[in-house]
């Protein structure tokens, strides 16, 4: 297909229609967003139309021919009765850990949308690895010492073979032949709904004639072990991470890669999901840090120079869901607020660098459907918090003095009794932690609520139980094998006496049976649950909004390490 540009008239961008801080009533700070203009462009005309055009114009050129030399489509006449789906430009700048343009990225989408199921496509599932077990991955290689790399396949989705017939219209820009030239899809395009399923398809095909197998505790990572090679990759859609005991081993992986798909060795892992990977080899220390995203979010929602606070949340902090607007004015003082996004924004920090935050989002999240004011500025001196730690870095360390390090985990659960005013259920959470550092964590409102202290603590016991029988699957298919009991650390007698013997019968017979397979699990000495002071427990800083000599006490605990 030639290039070829249509001559459509630049679109008109509107104005900037930000309010001033005095309109939302002195929760403007962060009404100032970022026009588009400054962003990357959201159409063809627009990139087109801007003083870095030619590098857009560049990767849309890029774009099309490797799409075109994939055989991604041909040109057909449309044929009487069928239709085509529309088709749109996605741009992106690619960024560096520093926030510097590492290059632009300009790619044809399907308008999904537009497909009717059981026509256009059938199943859409497809697997990405839990933040947990790729933050196991990379604290298991710390602690070892392995090798770790990065891949970029390029034009992922393109390499999955489509098995429906999909018209799709020429992309803005390109066009060839009349009006009625559409392109017949012959694979997979981003946008369509079956592409992530296709796509995976073939990537699993690829590594099961490599010889890899597919861990049954999370199936997007992909092991081979054989002898003393032991290779662990895990997969997020295109991205991939090698984790290997030699460069040789990686090497290989990254070789027979290229035989089937065109990819960009990215070399060492640095930086990967908006993550920068800092290692210090020679100490077996790995650390992960989105110092970069944290200043994104802060610039992009007008924070950059707020002050800084030394906690995620005023300490004793209580909210309720009556707060939210109750007239027409608070309504309006509201309407321009970016809440959800912000909320969104420090959703996916706290996933996966940051667990100081969690209990933050998840108790700022309870608000979502009509937040207030008040509910603003809590999520305003969150957003100060990141600001006050920007240098915190989640570290797993190993023992450099002993090369066969083992690698294991410990848990640690607890609950607040009663803390939502809402609905007087109460927030249950646990940590697990490796080298030091914390690999998987959850803090949320528990199902029901619980009538004790002791049923509220035990439930979060099973939660964690739950999260220790996954923790033993995966290190046991990586290879790591948890010899004895997995300990599970707990603040309250009375929930580990519930956890090995049915006592306090009368404050825990209304309980779903579900919930004591725990003591099955603890009898067969799989969990061994033992008793740590309430002062110890990094979970804490998962259910409560604590104060700040608590705070720092707890990150040192979940392996957040200041610059």
């Amino acid at each position: 297909m030639g290039v070829r540009l249509h001559e459509d008239p630049p679109l008109a961008l509107p104005e900037s229609d930000s309010d001033s801080s005095d309109d939302l009533g002195g929760y403007g700070e962060v009404a100032g967003l970022a026009s588009n203009s400054e962003g990357d462009p959201r159409t063809f005309q627009e990139a087109m139309s801007r003083p870095d055009a030619a590098h857009w114009m560049e990767a849309a050129t890029e774009e099309i021919t490797t799409l075109v030399g994939n055989g991604t489509w041909e040109l057909v006449e449309l044929p009487p009765g069928k239709k085509a789906i529309p088709s749109l430009w996605v741009w992106k700048r690619k960024m560096t850990a520093q926030g510097s343009v590492e290059r632009y990225k300009g790619r044809v989408v399907a308008k999904g949308c537009n497909q009717r199921p059981g026509q256009d496509y059938t199943d859409t599932f497809s697997p990405t690895f839990r933040a947990a077990a790729f933050r196991a991955t990379l604290a298991a290689a710390g602690i070892l010492d392995m090798d770790l790399r990065s891949v970029d396949i390029s034009s992922a989705f393109t390499n999955g073979d489509l098995e429906e017939e999909i018209y799709m219209r020429q992309p803005q820009g390109f066009h060839q032949g009349g009006p009625n030239v559409v392109c017949l899809l012959k694979k997979s395009l981003y946008g369509l709904k079956q592409s992530a399923r296709q796509w995976n398809k073939k990537l699993h095909s690829v590594f099961v004639e490599l010889g890899y197998t597919r861990l049954q505790a999370d199936r997007s990572i992909y092991i081979y072990a054989k002898d003393d090679t032991r290779v662990i990759v895990p997969v997020y859609i295109d991205d991939i991470t090698i984790a290997s005991k030699s460069k040789a081993d990686s090497d290989k992986l990254v070789h027979d890669l290229s035989q089937h798909f065109k990819l960009r060795d990215l070399g060492e892992t640095k930086f990967i999901l908006n993550i920068e990977v800092i290692r210090d080899r020679p100490n077996r220390s790995l650390s992960l840090s989105q110092r970069q995203y944290c200043l994104d979010i802060l610039e992009r929602y007008g924070m950059l120079d707020c002050n800084p606070v030394g906690t995620p949340l005023p300490p004793g902090l209580k909210l309720s869901k009556s707060m939210g607007p109750q007239s027409p004015e608070d309504a309006e003082a509201m309407r321009d607020v970016p809440y959800l996004s912000a909320l969104g924004a420090l959703q996916y920090l706290a996933t996966m660098t940051r667990p100081d935050i969690a209990y933050a989002v998840s108790f700022l999240g309870r608000f979502s459907s009509n937040p207030g004011l008040q509910h603003w500025a809590a999520l305003k001196h969150l957003l100060r918090y990141v600001k006050g730690t920007l240098g915190l870095k989640l570290t797993y360390t190993g023992n450099p003095s002993s090369p066969d390090t083992s690698v294991t985990f410990s848990t640690f659960c607890d609950a607040s009794h009663g803390d939502c005013v809402d609905s007087g259920r109460s927030t249950g959470a646990y940590v697990t932690t490796m080298g030091g550092g914390a690999v998987g964590w959850s803090s949320k409102l528990q199902p029901i609520v619980a009538l004790s202290s002791t049923e509220a603590e035990y439930m979060a016991a099973v939660e964690a139980g739950k999260e220790i029988l996954w923790m033993r699957n995966i290190l046991g298919e990586f290879g790591f094998a948890q010899e004895g009991s997995s300990p599970l650390y707990i603040d309250n007698q009375s929930a580990i006496s519930v956890s090995k013997n049915p006592e306090h019968f009368g404050r825990m017979k209304h309980l779903d049976l579900r919930f004591f397979w725990l003591r099955d699990v603890v009898d067969a000495g799989t969990i061994s649950p033992t008793h740590l002071p309430g002062t110890e427990q990094p979970a804490d800083a998962l259910t409560k909004a604590l104060p700040l000599p608590a705070v720092k006490a707890a990150r040192l605990r979940l392996g957040l390490v200041a610059d």
